[in-house]
C-alpha cells in the first residue's frame, strides 16, 4: 500500500472507512508517534488546485484533475495520506471539493458543511485553497477585474482578506460566553500567495517549497502549531476521527447553515 497516495477515509456518501484507516495505521506506524504528529487538511472550491497544492507541498500522490478532459470534480469524499520526509510525522487529509456535482438527494451541500466541520475538528492546520480573483466577490471575476487584481499588490489583498475574515467572525451567531471573543483567540489566520501553476509553474514549485518548510518542525515552540493544546496519542486516532464524524453527521445542531454558492 503505497501511503503517499493514501486511502479514502470517507466517501461520498458518508461513510466512514473503518478498515482502510486500520490499514494505514499499520503500514504509515502512525501510532508510534505519540504526541510528536500533526495533521493538514484542505478544502476550497471544486477544481480550485488543491489535491496539486497538496502532493506539490507534502509528496503526497493525491488524484489531480486531468485539464485535458476539463474542469470536474476529481476528489470524492475525504482522502488521508502520509507526507513524505517531514519531521514531524505529517498526515495530509484532502476534502472533496464544495460546489460539486453530485447528487445527494434532499440538501447537496450537506456533505460540504459536515466535512468542513470535520476538518476544522480533526487537523492542526486547515488550509483554505481560493483564486485572488474570488477575494473580497459573491460571484467569479471576469478577464479585466481579474488583471486589477494580478496588479493589486499582495499586502492590500491580504488587507481586503483579512477584513472580509472579521466580517464574517462578527457575524456569526456565538455563545454569549463568546461574544466580544476575537478571531485570533481561537485561529491563528495566515495569508499566503501562490504563482499559478500553469502559467509560472517553475515560480509555483519554487515558492511551495518555501511553504513546505513552514511545516517542518510545525509543533515545536515557534513552530506553525506550537501553540497547540491537549493534544492526544497518535494510536486514538482512528476511534477519535470514529467518533467526530458520527457526531457530526448525527447532530444537525452541529450543522453549518446553508449557503448559497454563486
Amino acid at each position: 500500500m503505497k501511503m503517499e497516495q493514501g486511502i479514502q477515509l470517507i466517501d461520498g456518501n458518508g461513510k466512514f472507512n473503518v478498515d482502510g484507516l486500520k490499514d494505514f495505521m499499520t503500514a504509515t506506524e502512525f501510532a508510534q508517534s505519540g504526541l510528536s504528529y500533526a495533521i493538514v487538511a484542505i478544502i476550497g472550491s471544486q477544481s480550485s488546485g488543491k489535491s496539486t497544492l497538496m502532493n506539490q507541498t507534502f509528496h503526497t500522490n493525491f488524484e489531480e484533475m486531468d485539464a485535458y478532459k476539463g474542469r470536474g470534480q476529481t476528489t470524492k469524499g475525504i482522502w488521508i495520506a502520509k507526507c513524505s520526509d517531514i519531521d514531524p510525522f505529517t498526515i495530509a487529509m484532502d476534502f472533496e471539493g464544495t460546489d460539486s456535482n453530485i447528487q445527494r438527494g434532499e440538501d447537496d451541500t450537506a456533505f460540504e458543511k459536515q466535512s468542513t466541520l470535520f476538518a476544522l475538528a480533526i487537523a492542526d492546520v486547515v488550509l483554505i485553497n481560493m483564486w485572488y480573483k474570488d477575494i473580497g466577490l459573491e460571484n467569479a471575476a471576469s478577464r479585466p477585474l481579474l488583471k486589477t487584481v494580478f496588479q493589486t499588490p499582495l499586502e492590500h489583498l491580504k488587507a481586503d482578506l483579512l477584513k472580509d475574515i472579521e466580517k464574517i467572525w462578527a457575524a456569526v451567531a456565538e455563545p454569549e460566553t463568546l461574544c466580544s471573543a476575537p478571531l485570533g483567540e481561537f485561529f491563528n489566520v495566515e495569508i499566503t500567495a501562490l504563482p499559478h501553476y500553469e502559467f509560472q509553474e517553475e515560480k509555483f514549485k519554487e515558492q511551495v517549497a518555501q511553504l513546505r518548510q513552514r511545516f517542518v518542525h510545525s509543533i515545536y515552540p515557534g513552530g506553525l502549531v506550537g501553540d497547540r493544546q491537549e493534544v492526544e496519542p497518535a494510536s486514538g486516532f482512528p476511534l477519535r476521527a470514529e467518533e467526530i464524524w458520527k457526531i457530526i453527521k448525527d447532530n444537525r445542531d452541529l450543522d453549518l447553515p446553508a449557503v448559497k454558492v454563486y
